[in-house]
């Protein structure tokens, strides 16, 4: 490259300066570490974005649900206050009280000698069949009579 110098050029060229024609291996070095450090740093984001839905999918699905919908609109509207709240709802334990209100009713409906209700899935079937094989006169299942009630 010395002879083809332009006499008024600088003798020792830098070594990122290429010959006309050849490929800048500096620009493709520099392309590659812009690409991987952008496509880094957006992953880092995604993933510090939904830390309240890894968060919150241990607990209840409702709740889930809602932090996932926090979370989106978070995410489209760039409103972060919805992250926040996120973010705050994954880290609180809401108690299960469907559950204890079921409990109750059906131990409210035992107690009034009502027929107790048709369950809606099959976890709550499995329990309930003790109650129907009671209330259908199983001889199996014991039973409390009239004083027992008083």
């Amino acid at each position: 490259m010395a002879a083809d110098l332009h006499p008024l050029a600088p003798h020792h060229l830098p070594a990122f300066i290429t010959a006309p024609g050849e490929t800048d291996v500096l620009m493709v070095v520099s392309a590659v570490i812009l690409l991987l450090a952008v496509l880094g740093i957006g992953l880092i984001f995604l993933r510090l974005h939904t830390l309240p839905e890894r968060m919150a999918h241990k607990s209840q699905k409702l709740q889930f649900e809602i932090v996932a919908v926090l979370g989106l609109l978070a995410l489209f509207t760039h409103v972060h206050l919805f992250w926040v709240a996120g973010l705050l709802l994954a880290l609180i334990d809401i108690p299960d009280f469907s559950g204890l209100f079921g409990r109750m009713a059906h131990a409210l409906e035992r107690i009034a000698g009502m027929a107790p209700r048709q369950p809606a899935t099959a976890d709550d079937a499995a329990t309930a069949e003790p109650a129907t094989a009671a209330a259908a006169g199983d001889p199996t299942t014991p039973h409390r009579t009239e004083s027992e009630h008083a």
